[in-house]
């Protein structure tokens, strides 16, 4: 029996190096309320991502959701059913309605080629994902959003620091939220960031995620609370020194996944893609039941008796979520049916070992006898 390998581990600075910008904060006790820090971590992300607008959050669900408001939309959003809950959720809060378009079976993104056919008089946005930080076709979607006047609002929460061709993938579109989970390649503890291009918008999130506060004593928009901490910031920074030998550490142990699986019939995994630079935040397989003999529910039990964790990450749709039953129109996505029954999200985080991944690779092999 192996020693436990679970799904993720959280990549963390040096203590000594948040402990060093802690005594900073216990001198001023500045904690929260946009405090020096806060200032700090925007700038650095501006700098980082090469960007001109980059607004914090407490977390990236509250991210997505205010930016979604800050824009005034109404009607349909055409979005994808192949995500986290949070993606529908910030549509759905907004009393926008979402339209769900297919994936694509090789990168599982939203199929560019079928969301013009959705489009209608109703529709004032697109809300794509990154999924897996495996890019949108970025350029496609520009052409159906200008052609029709839609916003383009990519839900980029897996995607931080891939670039597209030499680009910040956060560069596209009219905003990018960015999740900084603890989960993700990046973190700040928790939260989330919104890059965006409308320099208007930047007093109108400050506003909506501080209760609607114009002034000391005024009031003028129903807002919220979504500030990112002090505490949070502090992480954001010191990550933000290690991002890049945190991403390689990722690469390494995807290259190990890729050239032990690669031999595996019927275990789809991903390429690289010419022209993407990636942060390998997550390692995605897909159970052809067929070719590898069993199906991803039976791997999925098999690993886990192992003391491995992967995660049926994404299953279910969310277009299949209770909460929304009989209140959106139904939407044919067997693209994405299929890959939410059979795909499998394996364990990959920067402390992983070689050996480890060899591990994990090794019970999936022996079901096929390889």
């Amino acid at each position: 029996m192996y020693k436990s390998i679970v799904i993720m581990k959280s990549s963390m600075p040096p203590m000594e190096e948040y402990i060093e910008k802690m005594k900073e904060l216990w001198d001023s006790k500045y904690l929260t309320n946009s405090g020096r820090f806060h200032r700090e971590f925007e700038e650095a992300l501006k700098k980082f991502l090469n960007v001109s607008n980059v607004s914090l959050f407490s977390n990236g669900h509250l991210g997505l959701q205010l930016t979604l408001e800050a824009m005034n939309l109404s009607g349909e959003v055409i979005t994808t059913p192949f995500t986290f809950a949070s993606t529908t959720q910030a549509i759905v809060r907004n009393n926008l309605t979402p339209v769900f378009c297919d994936i694509k079976e090789d990168d599982y993104t939203i199929d560019e080629n079928k969301i013009e056919e959705l489009v209608t008089d109703k529709t004032c946005a697109i809300v794509p994902v990154h999924v897996y930080g495996n890019v949108c076709n970025v350029y496609e979607i520009e052409r159906i959003a200008k052609k029709h006047n839609l916003k383009v609002i990519y839900d980029a929460a897996h995607a931080f620091n891939i670039k597209v061709n030499g680009r910040s993938i956060s560069d596209f579109g009219d905003a990018s939220m960015i999740s900084l989970h603890a989960t993700k390649v990046f973190h700040a503890i928790e939260g989330g960031l919104v890059v965006f291009h409308d320099d208007d918008l930047v007093d109108k999130l400050n506003k909506i995620k501080n209760f609607g506060f114009l002034t000391e004593d005024v009031v003028d928009e129903i807002g919220t609370h979504a500030r990112m901490n002090e505490f949070q910031a502090i992480m954001g920074l010191c990550n933000l020194n290690h991002i890049e030998g945190e991403i390689l550490k990722r690469k390494k142990l995807t290259k190990r996944y890729r050239e032990n699986l690669r031999k595996v019939r019927g275990i789809k995994i991903m390429e690289e893609v010419e022209g993407i630079e990636n942060n390998y935040t997550y390692f995605p397989i897909v159970v052809d039941r067929e070719k590898f003999g069993f199906d991803r529910d039976y791997l999925y039990d098999v690993l886990r008796k192992n003391n491995i964790f992967p995660r049926k990450y994404f299953f279910r749709l969310t277009n299949d979520f209770e909460c929304y039953k009989g209140k959106f129109a139904e939407s044919k996505t067997p693209i994405a049916i299929k890959i939410a029954n059979s795909v499998l999200t394996l364990p990959l985080f920067a402390d992983l070992t070689m050996e480890e991944v060899d591990k994990v690779c090794k019970v999936i092999e022996n079901l096929q006898g390889v």
